[in-house]
């Protein structure tokens, strides 16, 4: 892993995804004395300067002689944002000989229209999730063949400062990495949603019901990455036939549950896919 310490990383962008790869590569060495944000908002400036002692200003062109000294850059825009903020990006980056490696994590914007609009071939993309918001995230990463090394352990260690990491040999699958973890949280609260609206249908009240369905999960989950056997093992062990777990077990087989979420997951990867087309587009 790449050292912190002395590494000058900048931010383009400063919502909710900056907020927590910053808080988090502190946490894990990295000067907050070395970090900078370009963000339009001045109440998001004013909160990392507050809380952070972050080098903040309302656009890139301000930052440039940071720009210019800085190791890896961040962007963290919307997707929507992205051709608009990289655009101005570009102007700046044109007038530097050495330039940074630029991380984005801004969905769906593949890495052929991020070079086109930055005018810069130092890309690397990356898909977090919300659970990075409190360290638990997963994000899946993309590099191109003429990417070294070198800038690939830099983003793992930027990225893995908030959670885990996963490396893909192929863009197209960033969607399906969208699809399964970017998305995933959403799949993972509908269920929290389903199984405390299921508690309290059977007569526990709203807090019994709330407890009962996260630390069930939470539990789960931890039990499942501690152990070397699959998830189907586990809920085999689990599972006696005439028992409680194997009757409702049989009402989620009878309604199709495992095909409910290929299709899900496959709605979802499409969009992103389409999304990354309507993006190039613009």
């Amino acid at each position: 892993m790449t050292s912190l310490a002395n590494l000058k990383i900048g931010f383009i962008g400063g919502g909710n995804m900056a907020s927590a790869l910053i808080g988090g590569l502190i946490n894990q060495g990295a000067l907050a004395k070395n970090m900078f944000v370009a963000d339009p908002f001045d109440q998001t400036r004013q909160r990392l300067e507050r809380d952070l002692s972050i080098i903040c200003a309302a656009s890139v062109d301000k930052l440039a002689p940071h720009i210019e000294n800085c190791d890896v850059l961040v962007m963290a825009v919307k997707p929507q944002q992205f051709k608009e903020a990289a655009t101005e990006l570009a102007l700046v980056l044109k007038s530097i000989t050495s330039k940074p490696l630029c991380l984005s994590v801004a969905a769906g914007i593949k890495t052929a229209d991020m070079a086109k609009w930055l005018g810069h071939q130092r890309i690397i993309r990356a898909m977090p999730n919300t659970p990075a918001l409190i360290g638990e995230g997963m994000t899946g990463l993309f590099a191109d063949s003429n990417i070294s090394a070198t800038d690939k352990s830099l983003a793992s260690s930027i990225c893995e400062a908030v959670g885990k990491i996963v490396w893909v040999d192929s863009e197209k699958q960033m969607d399906d990495i969208t699809a399964v973890s970017g998305s995933g949280p959403a799949y993972v609260f509908a269920f929290l949603e389903s199984l405390e609206k299921a508690a309290i249908a059977q007569g526990l009240s709203q807090e019994q019901a709330r407890l009962l369905a996260i630390q069930t999960l939470q539990g789960a989950a931890k039990l499942a990455a501690q152990s070397s056997e699959s998830p189907a093992t586990l809920r085999e062990r689990v599972t006696s036939k005439g028992g409680t777990t194997y009757a409702a077990l049989t009402v989620l087989e009878q309604e199709s549950w495992a095909n409910i979420m290929m299709k899900a997951v496959a709605a979802a990867s499409d969009r992103s896919e389409a999304m990354g087309e309507e993006f190039s587009k613009q």
